[in-house]
């Protein structure tokens, strides 16, 4: 009887024992179904969100437009195509002097200047006498000129007179070679005294002029056309060949100086066109071409200096503008995917195109652009061709988009 009892607890022990894992096992296999069935509804919902995406981590919430909007064309759609597009390279660059086309003017001898005939901003023509100098050196050379032309006139009358002689049989024909040699030495030193007189600054027209003058001034003449953009002379200064008395500059053409990103160098060439702004003048467009290219890269900026020369009609681009350059680029031999820069809007920090399907409603979606042109940017990845876009209107979508999202919240 005792044995039985016990067998009973036993049996009874191991039923509440198997019971509570019966229960545990069966609860424990309902929640994880239920886990898995809302995972999957997760995945589902994922799945079907990143529809329309490319590479899953583009915007997805579209913009429906109503059928009024697309009617006033506010909002124009176009399909994706092909083309070659040539670039731009924006650079920022200062306008200084056409250094070929500087002079700096100073006297070929020492004197004291006694007359000034430009200023500051003149305008001047090549030859015009800018100043007038009193110098000793040039009386010396002017002194052994006219002492040249003496000499020539006594040799020639002397030649002459031996010549007669020699023909009335007075005089031996010996005396006459000996009359041509002294003449012919008078007629190179006569032509020696001439041209230091020329290196001086004096034309023959001028000592000519004012031979009988005891006193003439030295002239100094600018070598080029230009506006005197220097003055370093008043009257009563010593003045040598050392010291410069005016700088004369032609701006008919300036050069533009910019620095060019080193990746850029590829791009660009000497001849390439290049168009100019300026602040002064925001309207106006001075069109050059690079004339330059430096050998060596910054090390610093890892830009490299390339040299435009522009020319400046009306003189308007001064030196020490700054400047805004635009290098055009050829087309690229392989054309790709091109959008008008209107087509393209920043989405949170993205470059975004609005894709369409049914032309009403429009999905933003993140793109990369290459190479700008003529209105025109370059998508290298992000669109496909064929696709339907708004090419005009996306400042609008992202006004409604936007719109959309603050009524959500």
């Amino acid at each position: 009887m005792k044995n039985t009892k016990i067998v009973a607890a036993v049996g009874i022990v191991l039923a509440l024992v198997l019971g509570g894992a019966f229960a545990y096992r069966f609860s424990h296999l309902a929640k994880g179904g239920k886990a898995a069935t809302a995972e999957k509804e997760e995945a589902a919902r994922t799945e079907l969100g990143s529809e329309g995406k490319e590479g899953g981590d583009k915007q997805t919430r579209g913009v429906r437009l109503k059928p009024e909007i697309l009617q006033s064309r506010a909002v124009v759609v176009e399909t994706a195509k092909k083309a070659s597009l040539g670039g731009v390279i924006v650079a920022t660059g200062k306008v200084g002097a056409n250094a070929d086309r500087i002079a700096h003017v100073s006297p070929r001898i020492p004197g004291k200047i006694v007359w000034v005939g430009a200023s500051l901003g003149d305008t001047v023509v090549a030859g015009q006498v800018l100043a007038r100098l009193d110098s000793v050196e040039l009386g010396e050379a002017l002194s052994e000129y006219y002492k040249a032309r003496s000499r020539i006139a006594l040799a020639r009358s002397n030649l002459d007179r031996i010549k007669s002689l020699v023909e009335k049989k007075i005089a031996a024909r010996k005396e006459i070679l000996q009359a041509e040699t002294e003449y012919q030495t008078a007629m190179s030193e006569l032509h020696a005294d001439e041209e230091r007189l020329r290196l001086y600054g004096l034309s023959p027209s001028e000592f000519e002029e004012h031979i009988e003058e005891k006193r003439i001034l030295l002239p100094v003449h600018s070598p080029i056309a230009g506006v005197v953009t220097e003055k370093h002379t008043i009257v009563g200064e010593l003045a040598d060949p050392s010291k410069n008395l005016f700088t004369v500059t032609d701006l008919s053409s300036v050069w533009v100086l910019v620095d060019i990103n080193e990746k850029d160098l590829a791009k660009i060439g000497r001849g390439r066109p290049a168009a100019v702004k300026v602040g002064a003048f925001p309207e106006s467009v001075f069109r050059g071409r690079v004339t330059y290219i430096a050998d060596l890269v910054d090390e610093a900026t890892r830009t490299v200096k390339a040299r435009i020369e522009v020319a400046n009609p009306g003189r308007k681009l001064k030196p020490e503008m700054f400047a805004t350059v635009e290098l055009a680029i050829p087309p690229s031999s392989s054309p790709g995917l091109a959008v008008p820069e209107e087509a393209l809007v920043e989405l949170e920090g993205k470059k975004v195109l609005f894709i369409t399907g049914d032309d009403a409603e429009f999905i933003p979606r993140e793109v990369a652009t290459g190479a700008n042109g003529g209105g025109w940017v370059e998508v290298t990845a992000g669109l496909k061709e064929g696709e339907r876009y708004a090419a005009k209107g996306g400042f609008l979508l992202k006004s409604e988009l936007k719109k959309g999202e603050l009524g959500e919240e």
